[in-house]
């Protein structure tokens, strides 16, 4: 699977550094974070709903959603260039763009966090799991509190 995660990325990466105008270049960037928003949410949804006791824990299978949000967290950041505050329909806030160094540090402490959820959930139990769950939701919180329109 993460193979699989990164030859997608890789080509939408492609996308990127194409010879497209720059209108184009933005509306791809946003395509490309807003996918990457999208594989990291659903694999944070399953995990969610094994934390909140919806769907029956299973180690193995939380172990890979957390390492796939851990593997795209990172990538969220090649979305947000210059210019690509407009050329699409997009939720982020004018203020990421004002604020940079502030949503990069947000970002990094959500890459963080999400590294030590794929770490933990390999070998801890599920309340340490649990915990750094909640750490990891909570640094993605920190940014859609401040930089998501609502």
């Amino acid at each position: 699977m993460r193979k699989g995660l990164f030859f997608i990325a890789a080509g939408m990466s492609a996308l990127l550094v194409s010879g497209v105008s720059a209108e184009s270049k933005a509306e791809k960037s946003i395509e490309y974070r807003q996918g990457v928003y999208r594989v990291i949410g659903w694999n944070f949804g399953m995990m969610g709903g094994m934390v909140k006791g919806e769907v029956p824990y299973d180690k193995e299978v939380f172990a890979k959603r957390a390492a796939n949000v851990a593997t795209m967290a990172p990538m969220v950041l090649e979305g947000f260039g210059p210019g690509t505050n407009k050329g699409a329909k997009t939720e982020a806030k004018p203020e990421i763009w004002a604020h940079m160094d502030d949503f990069k540090s947000k970002l990094s402490k959500m890459n963080d966090e999400a590294t030590k959820l794929a770490a933990i959930s390999k070998t801890g139990s599920f309340d340490e799991i649990k915990k750094q769950f909640g750490a990891t939701g909570a640094s993605c919180k920190a940014c859609h509190d401040e930089y998501k329109m609502k």
